[in-house]
């Protein structure tokens, strides 16, 4: 939760922040909501699929209690201090991998959960997982409305960011795992997509790439089951514009112009 609370926003990109601090000038109640939401919205998304409560959460003090004074001091402190020791790269790399340490432990917790309430429902254990794994990115919408808001190109289902596929490949395995359908044990599994998790973060983070080490597999598997074009997209964008063509006015000109001539070298 915490780890959560103080990477608030590194994902975002400049417009969303800036939406942000003027909420939490204008409006403070409007903007420690959204924190909540960012905070613990997989948590609450997982217990409105599994029929608990979405207050549930909000019953363990210290975690609230934590999450705001993350909020206050990153949002409030004087001269952004807070703000620019948490940006400062070697702190955030630190808190990007503790970060995908929880997520990759909230995914098992996810799937192992959705198990004891439906021991054969696979695709629900998927589901809670991948809730569990990317439930921030699910709830911005909403998160967005209560910030006066809406941008719905951003719908996390449309453009899937690299923690969401992530969250709904780990949830895949973890349900293989709970199936016994993957000779894996648990620890092992939870050991191999932590350190796949924090070191593509990691190395995302530094290099400030917001693409995705499944783009090259995602794209061929497309192609060949659902025919789409092998990364015509960017190529669309790399194409240098056709040469229009040439002015029929200005190719009338210069015939006209060449005739002039040719009758002015016959009088001579």
């Amino acid at each position: 939760m915490s780890l959560e609370s103080l990477s608030i926003g590194s994902e975002d990109d400049k417009f969303e922040n800036i939406c942000s601090v003027e909420v939490s000038r204008r409006s403070p109640v409007a903007s420690w909501l959204c924190a909540m939401l960012y905070c613990f919205g997989s948590y609450i998304l997982a217990d409105i699929m599994l029929g608990g409560s979405p207050i549930d959460y909000f019953q363990y003090n210290s975690h609230i209690l934590l999450a705001s004074a993350v909020w206050y001091l990153l949002f409030y402190c004087p001269l952004n201090l807070f703000y620019k020791c948490v940006a400062f790269l070697p702190v955030k790399l630190v808190l990007v991998a503790l970060k995908e340490v929880v997520r990759t432990r909230k995914i098992a917790a996810g799937v192992h959960h959705a198990s004891h309430a439906y021991h054969h429902g696979f695709f629900i254990m998927v589901i809670v997982g991948y809730v569990k794994g990317s439930g921030v990115a699910l709830i911005s919408n909403f998160e967005q409305l209560l910030r006066g808001v809406w941008r719905p190109e951003t719908n996390e289902i449309l453009n899937m960011s690299f923690p969401t596929k992530a969250s709904l490949y780990g949830a895949i395995l973890f349900t293989m795992q709970e199936a016994h359908w993957l000779p894996v044990s648990k620890s092992t599994l939870i050991l191999a997509f932590t350190f796949f998790m924090a070191s593509s973060k990691v190395v995302m983070t530094a290099r400030h790439s917001h693409g995705s080490p499944f783009a090259l597999i995602e794209s061929w598997v497309c192609h060949l089951l659902f025919g789409s074009p092998l990364g015509g997209s960017e190529e669309d964008h790399h194409h240098p514009p056709a040469a229009a063509p040439s002015s029929p006015l200005k190719t009338k000109e210069e015939l006209s112009d060449g005739a002039r001539k040719r009758k002015a070298k016959k009088a001579e």
